[in-house]
């Protein structure tokens, strides 16, 4: 694993006094407060379907952008969530700080806030909020969340780096962009609409905005850095992300503390005293009842104790479905911020492994589907959903078939499903 650290940034006695002048409120700096408030506040009105690629309906986008405090103005007849750069964003951070949740069923998801993370939210100052949303951004902000195809090698995205480079090509006179389409369009790469979004709602930089054109998206006639980009930028550098060896070693424990940041940047803003703490899921007992599907006239019931790993589960789809078991295969997951985890075969080398993961430790709930892929080779998919739990039984000691429906296929023939 390797780690680039982004373009230095100078961290300077005129930014420091800055920081340390700067007072967080609920209405600047930028609207980033205000507009993830009406986003979640949104959420809480209803419980919001999703589509199955887990991204906002269309008919939502316009209620939304009309409660932000600066609606986007577009030329676009039937916008996407991604031509609402500030709403991708927004959208982003209500998954990455864990704030929300999908509930209902891979068919049809619901995005939904979690109640008791939300009480610990609402404890917060609007500093320690900030900064929350900071890491949200920064170190959980992957891609693949607003469904951008960009699925990092990374466990800490490269946000930091792109944002870094993008404004380091922005002079202190600004960028002059009407009329320029190429740089225009390079923004959609770095650092990606949603962070030219997020930019401004943090503040980090002031857009000019253009008018809107007929089937054309948002207009950005010129782009000024602010002195709150700049001074978070070289701080963040300077305390965090150009120390390599610190980015490592969160990479290789694979996680990101809660308050990751906030050494950081706590010296200059004293006011983030508290870190916002997720809870971590934990081991759930009882005997988990799995709908394995092929399709939707071919799939096995099978039940299994919470303590059993997972490859006990593998084991007994193979048996349901008359597989051998000569070949490596993989379990693979959305966790509750929308990124996708793997755990793969024993004899896989990365890990984590089928044999240390149990049942009960995958983090999905009840409705939700975890996907089983077995032989890379003939790629044979499975969609494995947790119908229930039930109380622990001492009897069952294996995973067991408890309704069949449809007749196994030739492993090693031609099939081709009903979806």
């Amino acid at each position: 694993m390797f780690w680039y650290p982004p373009p230095k940034v100078e961290f300077s006695k005129k930014h420091k006094r800055f920081l340390r002048n700067l007072t967080i409120e609920e209405d600047g700096p930028g609207t980033i407060l205000r507009d993830f408030a009406a986003m979640v506040g949104y959420v809480q009105e209803r419980k919001l379907p999703l589509t199955p690629m887990y991204q906002l309906p269309r008919r939502t986008l316009p209620e939304i952008n009309a409660r932000l405090a600066h609606p986007l103005q577009l030329g676009l007849s039937h916008p996407l969530q991604k031509s609402y750069p500030h709403i991708h964003g927004l959208y982003l951070l209500v998954r990455a700080s864990g704030l929300t949740a999908i509930a209902g069923t891979a068919r049809k998801p619901v995005l939904v806030v979690d109640d008791v993370v939300y009480h610990a939210w609402e404890g917060l100052n609007p500093t320690e909020r900030y900064g929350a949303l900071l890491e949200a951004w920064l170190l959980r902000g992957h891609e693949e969340i607003i469904g951008e195809d960009r699925r990092s090698q990374f466990f800490i995205p490269k946000t930091f780096h792109n944002v870094v480079y993008s404004l380091s090509q922005i002079a202190d006179s600004g960028m002059e962009f009407a009329g320029y389409k190429d740089a225009i369009d390079r923004l959609g790469y770095y650092p990606g609409w949603h962070n030219v979004g997020l930019l401004e709602l943090f503040g980090w930089i002031s857009v000019q905005h253009g008018t809107p054109v007929p089937g054309e998206a948002w207009q950005i006639e010129h782009i000024w850095r602010t002195p709150v980009g700049d001074a978070f930028l070289a701080a963040l550098y300077d305390g965090f992300f150009g120390d390599r060896d610190q980015v490592l070693q969160l990479e290789g424990e694979g996680m990101v503390p809660s308050g990751a940041l906030q050494p950081a940047l706590q010296p200059y803003l004293p006011a983030w005293r508290r870190p916002f703490a997720v809870p971590r899921w934990s081991f759930r007992d009882g005997l988990h009842v799995f709908k394995v599907s092929l399709d939707r006239c071919l799939w096995r019931r099978i039940a299994i104790p919470a303590d059993l790993p997972l490859d006990a589960l593998a084991s007994g789809i193979l048996d349901a479905y008359e597989f051998d078991h000569d070949h490596l295969y993989e379990f693979s997951y959305l966790n509750r911020f929308g990124v996708q985890e793997r755990v793969n075969h024993p004899y896989m080398d990365e890990g984590p492994r089928a044999s240390e993961v149990r049942v009960g430790d995958v983090p999905i709930g009840v409705g939700g589907t975890m996907t089983f892929t077995y032989d890379f080779g003939d790629w044979w998919e499975f969609a494995v959903t947790l119908e229930r739990v039930e109380a622990p039984d001492a009897s069952v000691e294996s995973p067991v078939v408890l309704e069949s429906e449809g007749e196994a296929p030739e492993q090693y023939g031609t099939w081709v499903g009903l979806e």
